[in-house]
């Protein structure tokens, strides 16, 4: 078995790619588990450029993670809009802040 089978991807995530009744995957396993890897490791890169945001904005979370998650969503990015919004609140997640109120 390779290390990326051992990747255990949440079911957050894997919603991402499911069909709209949710039984069946929309894309390979591999491919879903690398995206995740990627939004992960996005998320967690993030943390410090949001820490320094709130503190430069007056302490405003829910602003910060909305800026952040525009600048995902905008064209040319690496993420999907939906892989977007599930780093927005794997953000708020990691830095004990509430999540964003909207996809």
């Amino acid at each position: 078995m390779d290390d990326a089978n051992q990747i255990e991807v949440p079911p957050s995530f894997v919603a991402l790619f499911t069909t709209g009744a949710g039984t069946r995957l929309t894309h390979p396993m591999g491919a879903v588990r690398e995206r995740y890897e990627l939004c992960e490791d996005l998320a967690q890169a993030l943390t410090e450029q949001a820490s320094a945001a709130l503190s430069a904005s007056g302490g405003d979370e829910q602003a910060v993670l909305e800026k952040i998650q525009r600048a995902l969503q905008a064209e040319g990015s690496a993420v999907s809009p939906v892989e977007a919004s599930w780093v927005g609140r794997r953000l708020a997640e990691l830095l004990g802040w509430e999540a964003p109120g909207r996809d």
